[in-house]
């Protein structure tokens, strides 16, 4: 379909909308009040829809929706689950309002929610965390959004676990708004790569959060609404524990898995303060394959380097082999069976620093600039951005990469993984 075409939305009902990769669509609202993702569309404005991307226009009360360009599908629905969204939205609000109000009087419970949102893959929930931040906004608070997705990453590149301020509704085009993330460098876009290093970071987030909440009673009030992977059985579901458990979660929504939520439930029952809910997920969720969601990666870290529109122009620098110091977290040699007590298995320490000597293995691999000042500082450091290797030439020492802006790196000392890139 190209040309455009107009449709009319009956109340609480939703037009979704698949974008084409290639295609350009727009949509403007015509009438009444629409919303995308919590945040609300502007009246007579043509809004282009970032390639790949699916979107749902929700109206409360109706609206006339007109797209222009081609998608690959659109169709109107008139069940969802947005009512139930907005109720656990407004029981947070009275929650963020009781945890201000007790901060004046001096009381001690002024913290705010901390909401943790799960479910297997491809249920929708960066969609329900983008609602809960882009309402909690539009009242004025000013929510810490943290996402722990390291298989798609919606803060930053996949890999990271990452948390930001949210201060206005989200962008419907431009996605999370970029304040000052704190962002940590996992590198591997699975846990089971190493989840001991996985479970390190998480609680280094938690950590460096608890310490600007302490400092800021606005933020500690909006609480945080927290994103997580789609693996939730076996490691995924220990993770899942161990982050309700590390960022005192008190709120628990689970997107469409029955057994999830009692297994939940089960767990944290003996906690009385954690209220594990159960929400329908959207029908519009769309399930991805995995060549689908390896595409999908790549053009996060495209995204990164050239940004939505193809609007930046990323550098391309030369560094000698001896101006920076490559590491790998975890791995490294075992100690031998001989210095072991008997019957046990030689195992690789998770959280070991190991230097990498430069080779053609860098070769299209994202490697991230750390903050660190020393490499045993590397993994309680941030990062202050990411280069993608597009050469090395062995004879002459030179590393070739490419950076996001010009300029001298930050920092010389860099972090690799197994996050690669084929850029093209």
């Amino acid at each position: 379909m190209a040309s455009a075409r107009q449709f009319e939305l009956a109340k609480e009902s939703e037009l979704r909308v698949e974008v084409a990769s290639d295609a350009p669509l727009r949509l403007r609202l015509l009438s009444g009040t629409a919303e995308i993702f919590g945040t609300e569309l502007p009246p007579g404005n043509w809004i282009s829809a970032p390639p790949h991307s699916k979107i749902a226009v929700f109206t409360w009360n109706g609206a006339t929706i007109e797209l222009d360009g081609i998608s690959e599908v659109e169709y109107v629905a008139d069940e969802t689950p947005m009512v139930s969204y907005v109720n656990v939205h407004a029981i947070l609000d009275a929650r963020r309002g009781r945890a201000k109000s007790s901060q004046a009087s001096g009381t001690d419970s002024s913290q705010g929610p901390r909401v943790i949102v799960v479910g297997p893959t491809d249920s929708g929930k960066s969609s329900l965390c983008k609602m809960l931040l882009s309402w909690a906004c539009k009242l004025g608070w000013k929510p810490t959004y943290v996402d722990l997705d390291i298989g798609q990453g919606s803060i930053t590149i996949p890999g990271c676990i990452a948390a930001t301020p949210v201060e206005m509704p989200i962008d419907v085009m431009e996605g999370i708004p970029l304040e000052m993330p704190i962002v940590y460098f996992y590198g591997h876009t699975t846990p089971s790569a190493n989840g001991d290093l996985y479970k390190v970071l998480v609680k280094e987030l938690a950590g460096t959060l608890e310490r600007q909440f302490s400092g800021n009673a606005e933020a500690k009030a909006a609480g945080m609404v927290i994103n997580t992977m789609g693996w939730v059985e076996g490691l995924g579901y220990e993770l899942l524990l161990h982050a309700i458990d590390t960022f005192k979660c008190d709120v628990v929504l689970v997107l469409g898995q029955e057994k999830l939520c009692s297994m939940l439930k089960d767990v944290l029952k003996s906690k009385p303060n954690v209220d594990v809910v159960k929400l329908h997920k959207s029908g519009g969720v769309v399930l991805r394959n995995q060549r689908v969601r390896q595409k999908t990666r790549s053009l996060r870290i495209r995204e990164y380097f050239y940004g939505l529109s193809n609007d930046l122009s990323p550098h391309s620098n030369i560094v000698n082999f001896t101006d920076i110091s490559v590491y790998r977290i975890g791995g490294g040699p075992q100690a031998p069976r001989s210095a072991l007590p008997i019957g046990a298995e030689p195992v690789a320490d998770p959280t070991r620093l190991v230097a990498v000597n430069i080779n053609r293995d860098l070769l299209h691999l994202v490697l991230a600039v750390s903050y660190a000042k020393e490499a045993d500082q590397i993994i309680s450091s941030n990062v202050a951005g990411f280069i993608y290797v597009t050469d090395i030439d062995i004879q002459r020492k030179k590393i070739t990469y490419l950076a996001p802006c010009p300029g001298e790196l930050p920092s010389k000392i860099l972090i690799v993984g197994t996050l690669t890139w084929l850029e093209g």
